[in-house]
């Protein structure tokens, strides 16, 4: 695949993901999420480990914004479970060592919530998959901080923008970059002609207000 800038990268990984079915827009016969909300997208970004080229991109990308924006991390570690293989390839790429952080402690052994090596004033980027309101990943995060490293920052493949998200990472003071986001990914949709100009506008609605869509 041909060399891709961070001002490209949003569009780029966008089409990768509506490419391969990893996003699914149904603006007008939306998806049931399990927390009730009516939702025009379904993501599923674990389809993305079965296409090389494009896991690659994203390695890539998440390498270039850790060189940029944390270049003194020590750790990449990903969040189980879809954040475990990407944080793989990011450290190979990197030559860094890895760990991964669970949603919860184990019921048993040393009841460790991190596998792996991490040691207090370790600096510490965290990978994620998706962010949605952002709670799963800032408690993985937090996590970090717990043992007494620094959580330089979550990275993750995509967002939906929710301002909830927003605002929960700048309250926990921890910096949220992401290769790719809705506003992206409906604008690529668009150029592709997959949706028409309504179903923009219905999209642009459901982020702006996922609570009340298709009530």
């Amino acid at each position: 695949m041909s060399e891709v800038t961070l001002e490209q990268l949003p569009s780029v990984i966008a089409g990768n993901l509506l490419e391969i079915g990893a996003v699914t827009l149904r603006p007008d016969d939306p998806f049931t999420w399990t927390s009730g909300i009516i939702s025009p997208i379904y993501c599923d970004n674990r389809l993305t480990m079965g296409y090389p080229a494009i896991r690659d991109r994203i390695a890539e990308g998440f390498a270039t914004l850790i060189r940029e924006h944390h270049p003194d991390a020590e750790i990449i570690a990903g969040t189980a479970t879809a954040g475990i293989p990407h944080a793989a390839w990011i450290a190979q790429k990197l030559n860094l060592p890895m760990a991964y952080i669970r949603d919860k402690a184990k019921g048993h052994g040393k009841q460790n919530m991190i596998e792996g090596r991490i040691a207090p004033g370790q600096k510490v980027v965290v990978i994620e998959d998706l962010i949605s309101t952002g709670g799963s990943s800032l408690k993985a995060a937090l996590a970090v901080r717990d043992v007494g490293a620094e959580a330089l920052g979550v990275l993750a493949i995509f967002t939906y923008q929710f301002a909830q998200a927003e605002q929960a990472f700048a309250e926990a003071g921890i910096p949220l970059r992401t290769l790719s986001n809705y506003s992206a990914l409906v604008e690529e949709a668009r150029k592709q002609g997959t949706i028409t100009d309504a179903q923009v506008s219905l999209l642009q609605s459901w982020r702006e207000s996922p609570q009340t869509f298709g009530k």
